[in-house]
C-alpha cells in the first residue's frame, strides 16, 4: 500500500542515515548553518533581541539550552524560539526561492535544541537539519506561492512540520510517531502576513513558533499522543485550510518527489543584503545604474521599480510606510527604500538600517519618487528578478534589469563568500580569533556532539570577549 505524504516524510526522517547524504550536500548544509550562526551573532546585540530575551525569561527564567551569542541560556522551547528569532530577525537568512521558505531559521533552532539537550552526535544534528530543510522546502513548493497569496507567511506554516520531523528524529521516534507529530502540528501551522501593513515584528517570531510547535508535537507523539493521519492531503489538511479554492491545484507529488535523491537545500539562496529577498535585485539594479551612468540624487525626477505583480503590495503598500520607513524592520521590506539606497549611496547594508541612517534626506527624497509597477520580464518565483528605471530632470530615461537576483542560481554565493559574510557579522562580536575558532567548529560539526557544539555558540563558554 502506498504511503500518504505524512507517512513518506516520516519514513524519510526515520530512515535517512548521515552517510546517505552526499558529501557536497553536507558541506553546503554546514555553510548554511555557518551563515545562520553569523546572523544570529549580529542580531544578539539588537534591541529586538533584548526585548525578546526579557519577555521569555519573565515566563520561564533561565535554562540549560544555549542562545547563540548570549551568555545566559533558556529552557529548551524558549531557546528554540530565541535562536530562530536571532537567525531570522535581520531578514538576512537564506531563502529557497521557488518555495519562498526560510528553511534554516526553523531547521537549525529545532535540531540544535534537541541535539544539545540529548548530547546527540553532530552527524545526527546535521541529518536532522537536512530532514527539516528538505521537508520544509517541498511543502512550500507544493503550495506554489499559494500560502503567501492567501495571507500566510510560508515559513511560519511549513516550519511546524519540518521542526516536528527534525525534533522527532533526534528524539528517536518511530515512523508511526513521526507521522503523528505532523498530524499534531497541522492544528498549529499558521502565520499571518498582516505585519506587512505596519512593519510590526510578528515575522521575527514565526520561525520560533514553528520550532516550538514541532518540539512539542514530537514530544507528545513520543508519549503516544495521536495526531491526525492526513495533515497535508486530508479534507481539512493544511493546503485545503490555507489555500481555499487554490488547494484544488496542489500537486501533492511535489511533497515527496525526489526525496532522498534530489537535495533542495543546495538551492537555498544566501543573502548578500540584510533585507527581504524580494528587494535584492532592486538594490543591485539601482547600484548598477548609479555606477554605469554616474547618476546623482539631484539629477533624478522619477523612479520606477518593476517587480512581479504579486510582490507590489508587499514592497510598496502602504505607500507612506514604504517611502519613509519609521524603523529598520519596515525598511527591510520597502522597494522605495531599497532603490533609493542603491541610487543615493551605492549600497544597503546593516549600517543603512541604523536609526540615524533612516533619516538620510537624499535617500528619503528618492524613496518618495518611487512607483512600483508589474514587470513583464519577471521570473518569479524561480528568481526574484527586478528592473529599475529612472527619469532624469533633463528628460532622459535610464533602466537596468536584473533577471537573477544575486545569491541565487548561477549568481549563488560561493562557500568562500559565505565565510566572508559570516566574518563580517561575527568579528564585531567575537574578534577575528574568536570568529575563526567558531567557523572551525561549525565546519567540523560532525566531529562534535550537540552539547559541545551548542556550548561553542556562547561567547562566555568559549572564553571569548563579548
Amino acid at each position: 500500500m502506498s504511503r500518504n505524504p505524512a507517512e513518506a516524510f516520516a519514513a524519510f526522517a526515520r530512515g535517512l542515515a548521515p552517510e546517505d547524504v552526499p558529501g557536497p550536500v553536507l558541506d553546503r548544509a554546514k555553510h548554511l548553518i555557518l551563515d545562520a550562526v553569523g546572523i544570529a551573532l549580529a542580531s544578539s546585540r539588537r534591541d529586538f533581541a533584548a526585548r525578546m530575551m526579557a519577555g521569555l525569561r519573565e515566563l520561564g527564567g533561565c535554562g540549560p539550552c544555549t542562545v547563540i551569542g548570549l551568555d545566559r541560556g533558556l529552557p529548551i522551547r524558549d531557546a528554540a524560539t530565541m535562536n530562530a528569532a536571532l537567525i531570522h530577525g535581520l531578514d538576512f537568512d537564506d531563502t529557497h526561492l521557488a518555495s519562498v521558505v526560510h528553511g534554516t531559521a526553523v531547521a537549525l533552532p529545532a535540531a540544535l535544541a534537541v541535539a544539545e539537550a540529548r548530547a546527540a552526535p553532530g552527524k545526527e544534528l546535521l541529518a536532522a537539519y537536512v530532514v527539516a530543510m528538505e521537508s520544509a522546502i517541498r511543502i512550500g513548493l507544493a503550495a506554489d506561492y499559494g500560502f503567501h497569496r492567501n495571507g500566510y507567511h510560508a515559513t511560519g506554516v511549513v516550519g511546524h512540520f519540518s521542526a516536528a520531523l527534525a525534533a522527532g528524529r533526534l528524539m528517536g521516534l518511530d515512523e508511526r510517531a513521526l507521522a503523528s507529530a505532523q498530524g499534531i502540528v497541522v492544528s498549529t501551522a499558521t502565520a499571518s502576513r498582516e505585519f506587512w501593513s505596519d512593519g510590526s515584528w510578528n515575522k521575527r517570531l514565526h520561525p520560533g513558533w514553528a520550532a516550538v510547535a514541532g518540539l512539542t508535537a514530537a514530544s507528545l507523539a513520543r508519549s503516544g499522543f495521536p495526531g491526525c493521519g492526513r495533515p497535508y492531503d486530508g479534507r481539512f489538511g493544511i493546503f485545503a485550510m490555507h489555500m481555499g479554492g487554490e488547494a484544488e491545484s496542489v500537486d501533492y507529488g511535489r511533497l515527496t518527489d525526489g526525496l532522498g535523491e534530489r537535495w533542495e537545500l543546495c538551492e537555498a539562496a544566501v543573502k548578500p543584503f540584510p533585507t527581504c529577498h524580494y528587494t535584492h535585485a532592486i538594490i543591485d539594479g539601482a547600484v548598477a545604474l548609479r555606477e554605469a551612468h554616474g547618476v546623482a540624487p539631484d539629477d533624478i525626477a522619477r523612479i520606477e521599480v518593476r517587480v512581479h505583480g504579486d510582490l507590489i503590495p508587499v514592497l510598496s503598500e502602504p505607500a507612506d510606510l514604504k517611502r519613509a520607513p519609521p524603523d529598520d524592520y519596515a525598511a527591510r521590506f520597502s522597494a522605495p527604500y531599497a532603490a533609493a539606497c542603491g541610487l543615493a549611496l551605492g549600497r544597503l547594508g546593516l549600517a543603512e538600517l541604523e536609526p540615524e541612517a533612516l533619516g538620510n534626506p537624499d535617500v528619503l527624497r528618492l524613496a518618495g519618487l518611487v512607483d512600483c509597477v508589474p514587470d513583464p520580464r519577471s521570473r518569479f518565483p524561480q528568481y526574484f528578478s527586478a528592473g529599475v528605471a529612472v527619469v532624469l530632470r533633463d528628460g532622459r530615461m535610464l533602466s537596468h534589469h536584473e533577471p537573477v537576483n544575486r545569491g541565487a542560481g548561477d549568481r549563488a554565493l560561493s562557500d568562500r563568500e559565505i565565510v566572508a559574510k559570516f566574518e563580517g557579522n561575527a568579528v564585531p562580536i567575537l574578534g577575528s580569533a574568536g570568529a575563526d575558532a567558531l567557523a572551525g567548529r561549525v565546519l567540523r560539526l560532525e566531529a562534535l556532539d550537540g552539547r559541545r557544539f551548542a556550548e561553542g555558540l556562547s561567547p562566555a563558554r568559549l572564553g571569548l570577549a563579548a
